[in-house]
């Protein structure tokens, strides 16, 4: 046998070369798995940005949600005010293409719409613009809150931007009286933090409804 290999160099290297390239498919194959099985690829693209905090705000039917009562949920919230003729459609547009496309794929979880400008936006006004964008009451809410409660909770609960303008400063730049972020914050089922998307971004919609199914299915 040993002088049939010496005789066939050719014979060997190719059955080297098949060997190793075997191995390397594994490999391939092998990655491919663990990459995608749903523990792993969750761990490297939800990371725990923070823990929403204690909040007790006003849903457009009246009655009183609090950080409890969406513990369990996979949710998604946003930031307008009904008033709003800039980037608040649109934020509200594209919450409503994500409830179409949770209920399209049987996904179980919470939309949550907070107004910034709770001095205008009561239960009453909140309900009928919910209306204007189809919100289902039972999968997506619309909530509001004393404004220094609001605004905290905002900041130091969702790390995202809000602030007054004056009326002059908003008729320098035809801008609205209340700027607020337009990211869409993905919260997972114990109120932490697991992602922030542009709101007016096509892109980072479907990215963000392809993370709450997956979150959701955890």
């Amino acid at each position: 046998m040993a002088e049939s290999n010496q005789n066939n160099p050719g014979g060997r290297s190719e059955r080297l070369v098949w060997v190793a390239l075997a191995g390397f498919i594994a490999a391939i194959v092998l990655f491919g798995i663990f990459s995608l099985a749903p523990g792993n690829r969750r761990g490297e693209e939800f990371p725990v940005v923070s823990t929403i905090p204690e909040f007790s705000l006003v849903e457009a039917s009246g009655r009183t949600v609090t950080r409890a009562d969406l513990l369990g949920d996979v949710w998604v919230a946003d930031f307008i005010f009904t008033s709003c003729a800039g980037i608040c459609p649109v934020l509200s547009s594209r919450m409503a293409e994500v409830q179409k496309a949770l209920v399209e794929r049987d996904v179980e979880a919470r939309l949550i719409s907070i107004s910034v400008d709770p001095a205008r936006d009561t239960p009453e006004v909140m309900e009928k613009y919910a209306r204007r964008f189809g919100a289902d009451p039972e999968r997506w809410w619309f909530l509001t809150g004393e404004r220094d409660e609001l605004y905290d909770l905002i900041k130091s609960g969702f790390l995202l931007s809000v602030a007054d303008r004056t009326q002059e400063e908003a008729d320098a730049d035809g801008g609205e009286l209340i700027t607020h972020s337009d990211r869409f914050v993905l919260v997972d089922r114990e109120a932490r933090i697991r992602g922030y998307y542009h709101g007016s971004d096509r892109e980072a919609i479907s990215d963000l409804i392809e993370d709450v199914s997956l979150l959701a299915a955890d």
